[in-house]
């Protein structure tokens, strides 16, 4: 049984039972985006996914690489939620962080039951690209202070 009060705990266990992210992006003006996206996980502070350089989300990132990350459960009954929010900074991979990248990707993609994917999956003349972003801070919501309060917690 876990200790409800073992937040970092608690961060790794939303990361561990949830295969989408929400990836906060802004463009070079500031104007925000949040889109969904499928994640692969090395440890809690890379996460990978792939999209292709056309999305919003993905030129953001290309001007902007500042981003925030929630991971959460959308199932669970109103007022039991808890996530992970994350502070990162992403980037289209490329060279020898992409041969690792997308080995990461696809292990994780084949035990959820998808296919596997190699670095011609990711590198033009594909439509797709892949995407890592490095998280900096990690925070939870505090089941023993007021509403809503996020506590940064360390993550390993």
């Amino acid at each position: 049984m876990r200790d409800e009060h073992d937040l970092p705990a608690v961060a790794r266990s939303i990361i561990d039972s949830n295969r989408y992210m929400a990836l906060g992006s802004a463009d070079g003006a500031g104007r925000p985006w949040v889109t969904p996206v499928y994640f692969a996980a090395a440890g809690y502070t890379d996460f990978y996914w792939v999209s292709s350089p056309e999305r919003r989300h993905s030129r953001n990132v290309g001007v902007r690489p500042e981003i925030s990350i929630v991971v959460f459960d959308s199932q669970v009954p109103i007022g039991m939620g808890q996530a992970v929010y994350m502070e990162a900074l992403a980037a289209e991979l490329a060279g020898d962080d992409l041969e690792r990248g997308v080995d990461i990707f696809s292990r994780t993609s084949q035990a959820h039951g998808a296919r596997a994917w190699g670095p011609e999956d990711v590198r033009a003349p594909a439509a797709i690209r892949l995407y890592c972003a490095t998280v900096s801070e990690h925070w939870v919501l505090d089941p023993e202070s007021s509403p809503d309060q996020r506590v940064s917690v360390q993550v390993e």
